[in-house]
């Protein structure tokens, strides 16, 4: 495939080929004009200066006194009989005498021996006429002297040319094979990949679109690893109630006449299990990058006691207790995912909550929204943390020496799912001691 430098190059030697030769025949053209119209300029002059002298009795003293003023001139001189003399007597012709002998003057071309000739006569007050002859061939000595020169700078203008285009070629495609580069750069899978902010109008229209290309696969990429991060995270946390119930099981906690709910709390965790999964499905697709929400009718006091079963299993292994206060009432949103909000909560809540204490899940409905308290009974946060307990990361950053941490994950997935929701979640230490997290929801 011929590269785009090359073609840069072919036209613009195609292009100074064509202006050459054009310029060529044309300048030559106007050349070989100017020459002969310059040659008869010159030779009417003389003639018209000859006219004017006082009486010359010979051609011989015509063409003495012509050839000193006008080298290679031929001269005749017609007599007031009309006989004609001298060497240029063969180019005087019936027509040219009888406009002489007429007393007019003649300014014209004619052909002899020697070929096609300028022709200037002009009668003179003694009643003879002065006959100047050029012929063509010594005008055309002159005129090849230009021709070589004028051949000799348009090679020199041809020979730029094509430097000249050489060198535009390099110029122009230089961005282009930048950004080539550049794109090939971006397939790979390189981001923030540095683009050619040099060249023309096209070529910065093909840097910017491919700057907003990589800005977008930037941010879809990080999205879609932010989802798959948060999905990983979920999906620890129907993992860790099946395993605490299968630990509750395998010690002999769970009292026979609790197997039935046990067991449809783990079908249950299951089946969560298998939602999430539908939901890193949907990544693979690139159907998706983030929790999809579907609203609908949901009992939140349904949603905290099925978490909250969900968590005892773990709860009892770590000695903590869970205790759900909630009148029974019903808002429009999504209830699979306000259970990932609780779930992310009380994983928060059990992890710096020690032996013995307490984890509340409470739920008020007030004036135009329902507000979802989750208490812990733990050291509770510094009052610099409380603003920004739910960027990822920051608070493991700073507990991770002092108390347990997780990954930094939950407090971020929860406060997005919540604005997602349409609602707002607030970080807050409760009077008693440990922290309190509110999250509150519109009708």
């Amino acid at each position: 495939m011929t590269s785009l430098r090359a073609r840069i190059t072919l036209v613009t030697v195609l292009v100074a080929v064509v202006t050459v030769v054009v310029t060529a025949l044309i300048s030559l053209q106007l050349v070989r004009l100017s020459t002969t119209d310059g040659a008869r300029v010159q030779l009417a002059a003389q003639a018209e200066l000859l006219a004017k002298l006082p009486r010359i009795s010979s051609a011989a003293e015509l063409s003495e006194r012509a050839s000193v003023a006008l080298g290679g001139t031929e001269v005749a001189l017609v007599s007031a009989s009309g006989s004609v003399d001298g060497e240029a007597a063969s180019y005087v012709t019936d027509a040219i005498l009888t406009k002489l002998t007429s007393g007019h003057a003649v300014s014209t071309t004619a052909k002899g021996p020697g070929g096609a000739a300028i022709v200037e006569a002009r009668p003179t007050r003694a009643g003879t006429a002065i006959v100047l002859v050029r012929p063509v061939t010594s005008i055309e000595s002159a005129l090849r002297q230009s021709t070589i020169r004028i051949l000799l700078s348009l090679a020199i203008g041809f020979a730029v040319a094509i430097l000249g285009g050489t060198l535009l070629a390099r110029v122009l495609s230089k961005p282009l094979t930048a950004t080539a580069t550049a794109a090939s750069r971006l397939a790979r899978g390189e981001r923030g990949v540095s683009l050619p902010t040099a060249g023309t109008a096209e070529v910065a229209a093909v840097s910017d679109a491919l700057a907003a290309l990589d800005a977008a696969l930037t941010s879809s990429e990080g999205r879609q690893r932010e989802f798959l991060l948060s999905i990983s995270h979920e999906l620890r946390t129907p993992i860790t109630a099946v395993r605490g119930y299968a630990e509750a099981l395998a010690d002999g906690l769970i009292p026979p006449d609790q197997l039935v709910n046990v067991g449809a709390t783990l079908v249950a965790e299951t089946e969560r299990l298998d939602r999430f999964v539908a939901d890193l499905l949907e990544l693979a697709r690139l159907e998706a990058d983030d929790f999809t929400i579907s609203h609908g009718p949901a009992n939140v006091a349904a949603v905290l006691t099925e978490a909250a079963d969900a968590w005892r299993g773990r709860a009892t292994t770590l000695g903590v207790t869970l205790v759900v206060s909630a009148i029974p009432a019903t808002i429009e949103t999504d209830a699979r995912r306000l259970r990932q909000v609780i779930d992310g909560l009380v994983e928060n809540a059990l992890r710096v909550s020690p032996v013995g204490s307490t984890i509340e899940l409470h739920a008020v409905v007030g004036v135009g929204n329902t507000r979802i308290e989750v208490r812990d009974g733990g050291p509770g946060l510094a009052t610099e943390d409380l603003a920004v307990a739910f960027d990822r990361g920051v608070l493991r950053a700073h507990y991770r020496d002092i108390r347990p941490v997780g990954t930094g994950l939950g407090l971020s997935i929860a406060a997005r799912l919540v604005a997602r929701l349409g609602g707002t979640i607030v970080a807050g230490n409760a009077t008693g001691g440990g922290a309190v997290f509110t999250v509150t929801l519109p009708e």
